[in-house]
């Protein structure tokens, strides 16, 4: 990474006997969007408090713009932060709300006020300037502790689950609306959450957390498509394992319920009869007999989920389960339960879990 704004330098964190961060390190570029992935309990909501000055670390230190301000309160970091309850003033107008940093901090009226105006527009929510939280949608009032965080013009912006309250539409709708912002307004953001989906669509870089470290870094490309480990592989998306048998470690052969797989690239420190574990995400399996080079591997029809644009069909392959994706065909209908079938894949899509 070429320059760095916003370093963690091997934080640690406990609680007691208990230690929920564990020799943390990431390097992050000013505006870039990071996520911080991971499962209840992972640590992720600690490292963001470490971050934000409302934790201090047992180990390590946080340097934001070169300066360290591991020992500085929250509000003399400069960092503007929005959490998963919204967190508005009741007896505040929507303006009012907005405008609380800044006059917090003594900005003159006049800058205030246009400020706010800008904010607004930003949010989308002109016309509104003028009611009361009670008043508005949840997503609306989320967009208000959004525009709040960011009037003051912080170096940073924490986001700490702050889609997980909202129904799936509005969810789906302001976590582009808040990335929009984000690259307009260049901020570098981290943002906190235990839905893969929202941390593959909105983030630069995801760091996968589990058990207080960081389990993998990454672009979503490179998290999906390249786990690098079981648990990553299969906290992020939907995963088919297969477990077998290593046939020919030379050839990369493996033998699994219904066939034998040939691997895309021979198993290094593998001897015959090892226990080895495959893995495929649904979208790389198809139905039928395999193309030249592919692999096929004989089953039978489980049941068959509609979901629109995409059927899940789930195939029963001697005593494992594979899920696999199809198009939706108007003109051809989905297996029925029950029938034989094939399903084929190619080797190179097949994910080595450690």
């Amino acid at each position: 990474m070429a320059e760095t704004f916003l370093s963690i330098q091997g934080v640690r964190k406990a609680f007691g006997a208990t230690v929920v961060v564990k020799d943390f390190n990431l390097d992050v570029a000013p505006g870039e969007f990071i996520s911080f992935l991971g499962p209840s309990g992972c640590g992720k909501t600690t490292m963001l408090r470490i971050v934000a000055g409302f934790e201090e670390p047992s180990a390590g230190r946080i340097l934001i713009g070169g300066k360290d301000v591991t020992n500085l309160k929250p509000n003399q970091r400069n960092i503007g932060m929005v959490f998963q309850a919204y967190a508005l003033f009741p007896n505040l107008t929507v303006a009012q709300n907005i405008a609380f940093g800044l006059k917090v901090a003594g900005t003159p009226k006049a800058e205030t006020d246009a400020r706010v105006a800008e904010m607004l527009g930003i949010i989308k929510l002109p016309e509104f300037a003028d009611r009361y939280p009670y008043q508005l949608s949840g997503g609306q009032q989320q967009r208000v502790a959004l525009a709040r965080a960011l009037a003051p013009k912080p170096r940073l912006l924490l986001l700490d689950e702050p889609l997980s309250a909202l129904d799936a539409k509005v969810r789906l709708s302001l976590r582009d609306e808040i990335r929009q912002i984000q690259k307009k307004l260049g901020i570098t953001t981290i943002f906190v959450t235990h839905d893969q989906e929202e941390a593959l669509s909105m983030s630069d870089r995801i760091i996968v957390m589990h058990d207080g470290h960081a389990e993998q870094v990454g672009t979503p490309f490179e998290i999906y498509n390249h786990p690098a480990t079981r648990f990553v592989a299969n906290f992020v998306g939907t995963l088919n394992v297969l477990d077998g048998a290593v046939a020919d470690a030379a050839a990369g052969r493996v033998r699994v319920d219904g066939g034998e797989i040939v691997l895309a690239q021979p198993l290094d420190g593998a001897k015959s009869g090892d226990a080895i574990s495959l893995a495929l995400r649904p979208e790389a399996i198809s139905l039928g007999r395999a193309n030249d080079g592919d692999t096929s591997l004989s089953g039978q029809i489980l049941d068959v989920h509609f979901l629109g644009s995409v059927i899940r069909v789930r195939v029963g392959v001697g005593r494992s389960v594979v899920s696999l994706d199809t198009f939706n065909n108007s003109s051809a209908p989905p297996p029925a339960v029950g029938e034989r079938t094939d399903i084929s894949f190619a080797a190179r899509d097949l994910l080595i879990l450690k």
